[in-house]
């Protein structure tokens, strides 16, 4: 890696963590409890990820996801991950959203993460 991550360095913001990630809190949040699932080795892709490093990926969102559900009470989620700048990434260390989503948060939630392009959304 060259210059700084701020995924690289977490901090004392980890919320949760397992060997190959960890969970913190979005400092941009989409809604209350937006966390995010960061593997701990400097990697900018999804697709770069070792199978070890997914399954720990995996488990951490899996634990992340009963976190929520036991604090913030949400209806639903919704899991992201933007994987280049075309997909709208901006910190180049791969990181999952898992968004908790609540009934009532927008008028019509159809489409979900197809709404990344709004005019797909609704089909």
């Amino acid at each position: 890696m060259t210059g700084h991550c701020i995924f690289c360095t977490p901090g004392a913001d980890i919320i949760l963590e397992n060997l190959d990630a960890y969970a913190r809190f979005d400092a941009h949040p989409v809604s209350p409890g937006h966390l995010l699932v960061i593997p701990k080795r400097h990697i900018g892709s999804l697709f770069e990820a070792t199978p070890a490093e997914l399954a720990g990926l995996w488990n951490l969102l899996e634990k992340a996801k009963q976190y929520l559900a036991e604090r913030f009470n949400p209806n639903g989620y919704n899991i992201g991950v933007n994987d280049g700048t075309a997909a709208g990434q901006t910190i180049m260390h791969l990181h999952i959203h898992l968004i908790p989503r609540y009934t009532g948060d927008m008028d019509d939630p159809r489409g979900g993460v197809r709404g990344v392009i709004p005019g797909r959304q609704k089909y």
